[in-house]
C-alpha cells in the first residue's frame, strides 16, 4: 500500500520540531508576555516555540510533496555516547575546567562516529578547546574556570 507521505524523514523531523515548539509555548502559557520592547518572561520561549512549530509545520507540509528516502537505522549506541560525553561535560566543568571539559567531550562524542581517527580527532579537540577557551573566557569574560579545582590543588 502505497503511503501519502512521500519523505518520511521530513514528516517525522517536522512532528518533532512542532512537539517541541508547541511544548515551549504551552509551558510558557501563564508567564507575562511583556510587549517587544519591554518583554516578560513568556516573549522568548513563545516567539521561539511558536517559529519552531512554523518550522516544523513547513517540514509535514513538504513531506508529502517531494520524494525523499526512508528513515533508516536508529542508533542508539551513538545516541547515548554523545549524551555521555555532553552529561561528562557538565560534571567535569566544575571540578576540572572548561580546557578538560571540552577535551573530554570532544574525544567522548568524536568516538560515535564510523569515521574515529586518534590523531585528527586530537587535533580537533585541542584545537576547539583553546577556542572555547579564548571565546569564552578570554573574549566574552564568562566566570568559567579554566582549569578547576581539581587540578590546580584549590
Amino acid at each position: 500500500m502505497a503511503s501519502i507521505v512521500r519523505h518520511p524523514k521530513n514528516f517525522w523531523i517536522g512532528i518533532i520540531f512542532i512537539f517541541f515548539g508547541l511544548s515551549a509555548v504551552y509551558h510558557a502559557w501563564e508567564l507575562d508576555m511583556g510587549t517587544a520592547g519591554r518583554m516578560g518572561p513568556a516573549y522568548f520561549p513563545t516567539a521561539l516555540g511558536s517559529l519552531l512549530a512554523l518550522v516544523g509545520l513547513l517540514g509535514v507540509i513538504r513531506s508529502f510533496i517531494g520524494h525523499g528516502e526512508s528513515i533508516g537505522k536508529f542508533h542508539i549506541k551513538d545516541i547515548v555516547v554523545i549524551l555521555g560525553a555532553v552529561l561528562l561535560f557538565g560534571f567535569l566543568m566544575r571540578g576540572a575546567g572548561l580546557a578538560v571539559a571540552a577535551f573530554v567531550l570532544i574525544m567522548v562524542a568524536s568516538w560515535a562516529s564510523k569515521k574515529f581517527k586518534l590523531a585528527p580527532t586530537l587535533l580537533l579537540a585541542v584545537g576547539l578547546t583553546v577556542f572555547a577557551v579564548v571565546l569564552f573566557v578570554k573574549l566574552l569574560g564568562l566566570p568559567m574556570p579554566v582549569v578547576g579545582p581539581w587540578l590546580s590543588g584549590g
